[in-house]
């Protein structure tokens, strides 16, 4: 064999050498909340363990000789990438909170919109004491915000007392149900409810599905939700950690949609600690500039402003609901604490 036979005869091997490596790509599909599609393109062993872009001849042999154990390596790296994708999807908003460019959003539960079993307290009815004496069946209460169209995010902060039959954090209309005489999911129990328990189900229509791991009983946890009227999505947040989309088609919903929580558990405390929206258009965001600095009615009726642009703003002020009165802060005060 001549020397420049000798040299067509390497090339050929390389050649052989990188099509075996462009053949070793691995797709991974990750299970999680939004599916990642990865390709992993792994690089042939030589001899020595070192990785090389391309072997000549007598490590193509080599290569060739491992091939069981690079397989191995191969499956290894795709599991792990695939891991990592979830992990990547799931911590993806950790440390932040969505719609963090919007506004606060000032509502409220409703006083009238209620249990009889669910008592109000804190500034603006903000936290919600489910079965102050003991628990006889399931009681749930409805926000006063309509969320249809929009993008709103809202957190709870989920005392302690964790257990019970279902503590649930979600969306329904006016139809859903807020109180039962029987320890069930309430929210979800039909079309006109969409939750989450705190045994990790998510809850539509009488349907449950897993979606998450169940809370820890007695360990106090904070839960966000993030609803894309725009999008038709409802997404669930557990300690700052993104959950993934728990619900779609939410934007095909022609009746009004309201925030809801619900439990089960005797002397169970939910405080909205934070509530915030994005932005409608421009004028929308001029008006929330506006608000930081006018903060009473008062101080809006002394800017004597045209009474159309007056009541545009006004909307805005927080009167969200009736204050708890003494006597109702006393009953809560002497069967709670």
């Amino acid at each position: 064999m001549t020397i420049q036979d000798n040299r067509n005869s390497n090339t050929s091997t390389q050649t052989t050498s990188q099509e075996s490596i462009s053949s070793s790509s691995v797709n991974a599909t990750s299970s999680g909340s939004s599916h990642a599609r990865l390709t992993i393109r792994a690089p042939v062993l030589s001899s020595n363990g070192s990785g090389s872009a391309i072997a000549g001849g007598s490590a193509a042999g080599t290569a060739s000789s491992h091939r069981p154990a690079m397989d191995n390596e191969l499956a290894e790296v795709a599991s792990s990438a695939a891991a990592s994708a979830v992990e990547d999807n799931n911590n993806h908003f950790r440390g932040e909170r969505p719609l963090q460019n919007g506004c606060e959003d000032k509502w409220s539960w409703s006083k009238r919109d209620r249990s009889k079993e669910v008592w109000l307290s804190g500034t603006n009815n903000r936290t919600v004491h489910f079965h102050p004496n003991w628990s006889k069946g399931t009681a749930g209460i409805r926000g006063t915000r309509v969320l249809n169209n929009g993008r709103y995010y809202w957190e709870l902060s989920v005392s302690q007392r964790v257990f019970g039959t279902s503590m649930m954090f979600g969306i329904g209309t006016k139809k859903a149900r807020l109180h039962v005489n029987a320890f069930t999911n309430l929210l979800g129990e039909d079309k006109n409810g969409w939750g989450l328990s705190h045994k990790g189900l998510l809850w539509h229509d009488g349907m449950a599905r897993n979606y998450t791991k169940r809370f820890k009983e007695n360990q106090a946890t904070k839960i966000g939700i993030l609803f894309d009227g725009i999008a038709g999505t409802l997404t669930y947040y557990k300690d700052d950690v993104c959950l993934g989309i728990a619900f779609r088609g939410l934007n095909e919903i022609r009746e009004p949609l309201y925030p809801i929580v619900c439990s089960t558990a005797a002397k169970t405390e939910m405080v909205l600690t934070d509530s915030r929206r994005d932005f409608v258009n421009l004028q929308d965001r001029c008006r929330a500039i506006i608000i930081k600095h006018v903060k009473t009615h008062e101080k809006l009726d002394r800017l004597n402003l045209p009474h159309c642009i007056t009541n545009y703003l006004a909307d805005a002020l927080s009167d969200c609901s009736t204050p708890v009165t003494p006597l109702e802060q006393h009953l809560i005060d002497y069967y709670l604490f």
